[in-house]
């Protein structure tokens, strides 16, 4: 039997749950986390143009947030040499895991004529644009506080939940499959938001909720979780807004009121190696539900 592969699967969730959790709780006293930061862009691979998903995301943005990287682009050392950059002497890769398909033969009790497929966590390192010599990264297009405000608007209104103003709190209200929010008024701006913003900030986190009904993504963190399910929810629901807020935007503004989640998380983290994993996967499950919600009228209108 091959001992390697598990091994080697645990070490690289402990290794890039390591990175995540060294870089909640180096934010913790400004109630911030690695999804918390002015500008912050999706991840994008320089070579392919695709976007980074769930996991990775996440420790992408903690590995700029550490090394003060201002790029969202990232690619492996080959795929830079092909795009005729050199990665700097000395320079350090930042981990990130894909997952490579086993197929394994059934058992002879179970043989039903199919082969049964297995995925296995794989290791891999990408770097930074600004880690490279000789490449120009292309002129990045800034919408106008208007025109982000009326992405926002647009998105909102073309998911289509069923949102409800005059509260002192937010909150998705599950009974009522509804989401609560305060009047736009209450809402202030901060150094990286205008208060509109900060009000679609918000919402960004309470739809991100709203996915996990179980008319639609049916999402229950009790079953991985227990007792520190709530907890977990509220992860899922920041990263989800972080995505959202990202492809939006808008600036993804700490909540003081989520000080309490952290060492709940931190908690868990520490203690499974895979939890990250689970909740990015949620969250990144949840940002393109919303997204398919957002643009299927338009996608039906184009058939």
């Amino acid at each position: 039997m091959d001992t390697a592969v598990p091994s080697q699967r645990r070490d690289v969730h402990r290794a890039i749950t390591d990175s995540i959790v060294a870089a909640i709780e180096a934010g913790t006293d400004k109630c911030e986390r690695p999804w918390h930061r002015p500008g912050l862009q999706m991840p994008m691979n320089a070579n392919t143009t695709s976007a980074y998903r769930g996991v990775n995301v996440v420790a992408l943005w903690a590995q700029a947030i550490d090394r003060g990287y201002a790029s969202n682009l990232w690619a492996s050392y080959k795929q830079w040499q092909s795009m005729g950059a050199q990665v700097r002497k000395g320079e350090r890769g930042s981990m990130i895991v894909f997952y490579k398909r086993l197929e394994e033969l059934p058992l002879e009790a179970e043989d039903d004529g199919q082969s049964r497929l297995n995925f296995v966590a794989r290791a891999s390192h990408v770097f930074n644009a600004q880690q490279v010599d000789g490449f120009e990264a292309p002129p990045v297009e800034r919408l106008s506080e208007f025109q982000t405000d009326q992405e926002a608007e647009a998105f909102v209104e073309a998911v289509g939940a069923e949102v409800r103003h005059g509260f002192t709190t937010a909150c998705y209200r599950r009974s009522t499959d509804n989401i609560e929010m305060p009047d736009t008024e209450w809402f202030v701006g901060t150094s990286t938001s205008s208060p509109l913003q900060s009000y679609y900030g918000v919402l960004c986190h309470e739809l991100t909720h709203w996915t996990g009904a179980p008319h639609r993504l049916a999402r229950d963190m009790g079953k991985r979780f227990g007792d520190q399910a709530y907890a977990m929810e509220e992860l899922v629901a920041e990263i989800g807004a972080a995505f959202l807020c990202s492809a939006l935007g808008i600036a993804s503004e700490p909540r003081p009121d989520h000080a309490a989640y952290v060492s709940t998380w931190l908690q868990v983290l520490k203690g499974d190696s895979k939890a990250i994993f689970t909740a990015a996967s949620k969250a990144q499950e949840a940002y393109e539900h919303l997204a398919y919600l957002a643009t299927a009228d338009k996608q039906q209108a184009a058939q």
